[in-house]
């Protein structure tokens, strides 16, 4: 089987777990901070917050912008649950904005459409999470633009695009966003086999986040309320969760952030070649946005939607891993129960009804990829 996407663990990341183990830290230890270094660095932010799972930052990056009950949340309808789930998860409101056709994500116009409407009824979100899919950024000069004018925060949802850039600045830098969100789950860009990260220009959200991460627990005197009262003293000043990276993910993720530039043009390189194999046969291969630089996470084509099953089995029944990346959130049986059904955001049901995402990683030969168009050619013929 050729799966649709692999990580690559190598000596030195073994090495990197290896020589943790055998330190005094096993779980918050100096591994975390130079791990949020590396990525703040990546991300060209000055404040990274590590946690164990891209839903967990999404979580607490919800929490230090104070969404709660009453609130409105938007994201967009494709992506995985966990987006719309973490604004529920605070007492938050959920709705969507639908996709642009051939990138996948929240579309700009249809959001400054909703926007208005909003205005006019009273109702505006309190955040906005449009989801980098597939590794490559929404169109942030224009999210932003409307964030602001609205006065609406947002959170960046790039679990697929750490290393991707819009325009000539790295995805992360939060130049059009309160926080971004990045996932280090096996089969994105670089692993520490599960794992997140959040960053932020604002101090004051990273120290939040911090707290949120880690029961509200504090030893900073300059956050408690009262006097401490020894060297032992700590407060609880929120209601947090343990949300905290060990320091074993972290020495992995240490290891992997090395190559992360490799990793990314590799994955370019493979979906430029795809884009040459694949122009002559009766698809749609992903739209590239001329400022944007995808960290190509995924490779999502799209076919015949009535021949989209068959195409599916084909490619499974002859080895080649394929996967649907992802079923629209509003149609899950637990959204509909807030009143969600078929038809709402049309954009994004007809890509689900025509998607299909093939192997893209960066260990992968180009054999493996020969064999992945010869069997999609076939089931196409």
């Amino acid at each position: 089987m050729i799966p649709y996407g692999r990580q690559d663990i190598r000596p030195e990341d073994i090495e990197a777990v290896v020589e943790t183990l055998q330190s005094d830290y096993l779980t918050q230890g100096p591994k975390i901070p130079e791990f949020e270094a590396a990525v703040a660095k990546a991300a060209g932010a000055p404040h990274c917050v590590a946690a164990n799972s891209a839903t967990s930052a999404l979580h607490i990056a919800c929490r230090a912008l104070d969404l709660g009950p009453g609130d409105l949340m938007w994201t967009s309808p494709i992506t995985f649950v966990a987006s719309a789930n973490v604004g529920h998860l605070c007492g938050a409101d959920v709705d969507f904005v639908d996709i642009e056709p051939g990138t996948f994500n929240l579309s700009a116009t249809a959001l400054a459409d909703k926007l208005a409407q909003a205005k006019k009824a009273g109702r505006l979100p309190k955040i906005i999470m449009p989801v980098h899919m597939c590794g490559q950024s929404a169109d942030m000069d224009a999210i932003g633009s409307l964030a602001r004018e609205f006065g609406i925060s947002v959170i960046e949802d790039a679990s697929h695009a750490i290393g991707g850039r819009f325009g000539n600045r790295p995805v992360g830098d939060c130049q059009h966003s309160d926080i971004t969100v990045f996932s280090f789950h096996p089969v994105k860009i670089v692993t520490t086999a599960e794992g997140g990260a959040a960053t932020t220009q604002d101090p004051r959200l990273a120290q939040r986040m911090e707290l949120f991460r880690s029961h509200g627990v504090t030893r900073d005197e300059t956050l408690y309320e009262g006097a401490s009262h020894g060297p032992w003293y700590y407060q609880q000043v929120e209601l947090g969760l343990n949300y905290r990276m060990t320091d074993l993910q972290a020495a992995l993720g240490v290891a992997q952030m090395a190559r992360l530039d490799e990793y990314v043009a590799r994955r370019n390189a493979l979906a430029d070649r795809y884009d040459r194999l694949l122009g002559d046969l009766p698809l749609d291969r992903p739209e590239r946005l001329d400022r944007a630089y995808s960290a190509f996470h995924l490779y999502v084509i799209r076919v015949d939607g009535a021949r989209r099953r068959q195409v599916f089995d084909h490619l499974r029944a002859n080895g080649i891993g394929a996967n649907v990346h992802y079923i629209p959130v509003h149609t899950q049986p637990y959204w509909r129960r807030f009143g969600f059904d078929d038809g709402q955001f049309p954009v994004a049901e007809n890509y689900y009804a025509r998607a299909i995402s093939i192997p893209l990683y960066p260990t992968m030969s180009e054999d493996d990829q020969d064999t992945v168009v010869r069997v999609l050619t076939e089931a196409l013929a």
